[in-house]
């Protein structure tokens, strides 16, 4: 069965605000580590070392958050921003920028899905994202089915 959804186009604001929140829960690790150094503030009683911890953790966060908006505005990324429909199916899903225009993505190039309250986020790579809103789906039954996919293809539990 062909799942269709409505023409509509990801915000760049949006784009941003997502791949940074899910790179940033990815790497969960950087945040572990730099609490662990901080603790070493209790030994040295250094002021410095929360200073440069600070420091170090808002150049990371400004450095994902620059890779981000860089893919915003890079040619070659041009397509994840128009204004695009999606054909979904159990063996792949078809981006179309017209009824003659598309371009096919196969199940086994996405990585991970996620499902929010309100959209679907499927995962190509740290960059390409898909993102899904439930309203944008022609009627509820849409979403159950493509959840339905996901949870056979093992992208959701």
């Amino acid at each position: 069965m062909i799942i269709k959804t409505k023409k509509y186009s990801f915000p760049k604001k949006k784009y941003i605000t997502i791949a940074l929140r899910t790179t940033l829960l990815e790497q969960w690790w950087v945040f572990a580590i730099s609490f662990i150094f901080s603790l070493s503030y209790f030994y040295f009683k250094s002021i410095w070392i929360i200073i440069s911890i600070l420091i170090f953790l808002a150049i990371y966060v400004a450095f994902w958050t620059l890779q981000f908006y860089g893919v915003t505005i890079m040619e070659q990324t041009k397509l994840l921003f128009e204004k695009v429909s999606y054909e979904l199916t159990s063996k792949q899903i078809t981006i179309q920028l017209s009824s003659k225009q598309g371009m096919p993505i196969e199940w086994k190039q996405v990585k991970k899905a996620y499902n929010r309250k309100k959209y679907f986020l499927l995962i190509i790579s740290r960059a390409h994202l898909i993102y899904l809103p439930h309203s944008k789906f022609n009627n509820i039954n849409s979403v159950k089915l493509f959840e339905t996919i996901l949870k056979r293809k093992n992208l959701i539990k």
